[in-house]
């Protein structure tokens, strides 16, 4: 189980580290547009201003109520920051209104453009007016600090968001990873059980058909040889059948045609196909069935099987002479059906495992399938198991409850009166 695990958690490792990784390259991307779209988009701002600003001093001949700080609109509201002037007068030469150097490649600039003075990013554009030539420029620090901001948001969001994708993932992959892991294992596990279980009839056969080949043998030892290959041929046979059921029981979409059954019909059914095999073994076979309508909704051919798996073990298991009882009851809005005997009981320390494909718990001979059919015949009828010791007989107490169908479809099939117990001689 550990190694499974461990290649479960390998791969949710490995899933989760290439999800953060194509998490972290979309968020950078994303990232990079949302700073270069809000950068340009607040420089644009900047060179609006300052084109507007230069378009108001060439219609009204003033910048504003300042010379050199906040200048207005054409409404005559202040607003941003305030403006860096300078004048190129032909006979005085560059003027700034607060000393602000100018490079010398700067002063016919036309167009919005980016310069770097004293080391700051200052945004400036010029355009002559009358016999002057003015360039106004203002400050990038708002887009520089905005630009700051966001970045560090993303890093802070992108940090968290990577952590819980990581995490995230790591944690599904190990959810959804487990029971995959875990079926693919079972079905190996399954594979080579059953693979086991046919080799060794099959090596007898073959051994059996190898003598018999090899040399002329007496009619006594040939009769000997017909029986063991028919014994494992009916032991192949078997087990096959067995298989064919789990199939069936595992196929997808699986549908088992329900419709209203009397339990108690059934269980007699039952009961009187094991009469001879009680005889055989000289048990006590008992049927006990309440009155009421213990009706449900599920397949017969199901519940039979179900009554013939349960009857066989508590056959098997029960020592000779000993007692098996068969109930069926209706309480209230559940059909309890209960097989007991006087065997030895199942141990605590095996009944999590008793439903468990080709598990025995015993050297009795068997493939181990039989309850794996009998828990998948209740899961597909919605039943529900209660395992215990029978308080009657001392042994082993498998019983199942069921829904109840009050007023079926149809009537249910006829049953015979009650019968307070059924005893093989």
């Amino acid at each position: 189980m550990s190694s499974r695990l461990e290649r479960v958690r390998s791969a949710s490792l490995r899933v989760a580290l290439i999800s953060t990784a194509i998490t972290a390259v979309a968020f950078a991307i994303v990232s990079l547009i949302v700073v270069m779209y809000v950068s340009a988009a607040l420089t644009s701002q900047v060179d609006n201003r300052l084109t507007a600003s230069l378009t108001n001093l060439e219609n009204t001949g003033r910048l504003g109520t300042l010379p050199c700080g906040q200048v207005t609109d054409p409404s005559g509201t202040r607003f941003g920051p305030r403006l860096l002037i300078w004048i190129q007068d032909p006979v005085r030469g560059l003027a700034s209104c607060d000393g602000t150097p100018l490079p010398v490649s700067m002063q016919s600039v036309n167009g919005p453009t980016t310069l770097t003075i004293q080391d700051t990013d200052f945004r400036v554009t010029g355009a002559a007016i009358g016999d002057d030539y003015y360039v106004l420029g203002q400050t990038l620090t708002q887009v520089t600090q905005a630009r700051s901001t966001i970045i560090v948001a993303e890093l802070i969001v992108g940090g968290a968001l990577l952590v819980l994708v990581f995490f995230g993932a790591l944690a599904v992959g190990s959810r959804v990873g487990a029971p995959i892991e875990l079926a693919r294992q079972r079905q190996m596990e399954f594979t080579a059980d059953a693979s086991h279980e046919l080799r060794t009839p099959l090596s007898v056969i073959e051994a059996q058909t190898s003598l018999a080949l090899a040399q002329v043998r007496d009619p006594d030892w040939y009769r000997q040889a017909f029986t063991r290959v028919a014994g494992e041929s009916q032991r192949i046979r078997r087990l096959v059948e067995d298989l064919l059921w789990l199939a069936r029981v595992d196929s997808p979409g699986l549908e088992a045609q329900p419709e209203p059954i009397d339990v108690g019909v059934l269980a007699t059914q039952a009961v009187d196909r094991f009469t001879s095999v009680a005889e055989a073994r000289h048990l006590q076979l008992s049927l006990a069935v309440t009155d009421g309508s213990p009706v449900i909704s599920a397949s017969s051919e199901w519940l039979d099987r179900l009554l013939g798996v349960l009857l066989d073990n508590a056959c098997k298991y029960s020592p000779e002479g000993g007692r098996v009882g068969v109930s069926v009851s209706a309480d209230g809005n559940r059909v309890r059906l209960a097989v007991e005997d006087s065997g030895p009981g199942i141990p605590p320390h095996e009944q999590p495992r008793i439903f468990d494909r080709f598990h025995r718990a015993s050297e009795l001979p068997g493939a181990g399938l039989g309850l794996a059919i009998a828990d998948a015949v209740v899961r597909v009828t919605h039943g529900r198991w209660d395992i215990g010791t029978s308080a009657a007989l001392g042994g082993a107490s498998m019983a199942v409850t069921w829904p109840r169908t009050l007023g079926g479809a149809r009537e249910p099939l006829p049953r015979p009166a009650p019968m307070a117990q059924q005893q093989a001689p």
